[in-house]
């Protein structure tokens, strides 16, 4: 596998108020984004990969879903589960666009 760092993870307008919406006091994984921004680039993890193959999942995400599944203590199954269906997860896991 090797990797293509992937900087342009940006999230639609609509889904930050959506997630704002759904959590008007925060929850986790929005006040981990809303604080710390991106906990972690693509970059940091090129010399992890090969220089030639097939394109891998981009790792920063799977870097905080890593560090969301553990605070929150789900399997992985669950986190699975909370990447495909849960707000504040998509949230987290996107960066905002740049107005």
């Amino acid at each position: 596998m090797t990797m293509w760092p992937r900087s342009d993870r940006a999230i639609p307008a609509g889904t930050a108020q959506v997630a704002q919406a759904a959590f008007p006091k925060g929850c986790l994984a929005i006040r981990i984004r809303d604080a710390l921004g991106a906990l972690f680039e693509d970059a940091q993890f090129t010399e992890l990969f090969a220089v030639r193959g097939r394109p891998a999942v981009s790792p920063a995400p799977l870097a905080l879903v890593s560090v969301l599944q553990f605070a929150e203590g789900l399997s992985d199954r669950q986190a699975a589960d909370a990447v495909r269906g849960r707000i504040d997860w998509k949230y987290a896991l996107l960066r905002h666009e740049v107005a």
